[in-house]
């Protein structure tokens, strides 16, 4: 610190910006989940709208535009009938497996479980153990 009480340019050290652009993005609500699941495959509205369990339609679809917006999450029409619109990760979206595959290993070791579901917790107590 300076001795005018200020702290120096030394002592300010600012957040990366690529991290802070990924959290942007990623860090709003459902953006991470919606990602994760198209890791997998690509996937309709009404399958992501199952497999991400809260959304709502129109967050779903803003966050699909958003992710879109961004470069990582393609729209396709399938012609019908019926018509169906599915969703899939761009090269750069797909690019981001590995990193959420060790944020959930990261996870599993370091966040409690909150989802009640019957043997988890057991199961990472394993997994920290070894």
């Amino acid at each position: 610190m300076a001795a005018d009480g200020n702290l120096d340019s030394a002592t300010c050290k600012r957040v990366d910006e690529g991290i802070s652009r990924v959290f942007q993005l990623l860090g709003k609500r459902w953006s991470g989940p919606i990602v994760a699941v198209l890791v997998e495959q690509p996937a309709h509205f009404a399958d992501l709208r199952r497999a991400v369990p809260g959304i709502s339609e129109r967050m779903l679809s803003d966050r699909l535009a958003e992710l879109g917006g961004a470069g990582l999450v393609v729209r396709e029409v399938d012609e019908g009938p019926p018509l169906r619109v599915s969703y899939r990760l761009t090269e750069a979206g797909a690019a981001l497996e590995p990193a959420l595959r060790e944020l959930g290993e990261w996870a599993k070791v370091h966040l409690p479980d909150a989802s009640g579901c019957p043997g988890a917790a057991g199961e990472r107590s394993a997994g920290a153990s070894a």
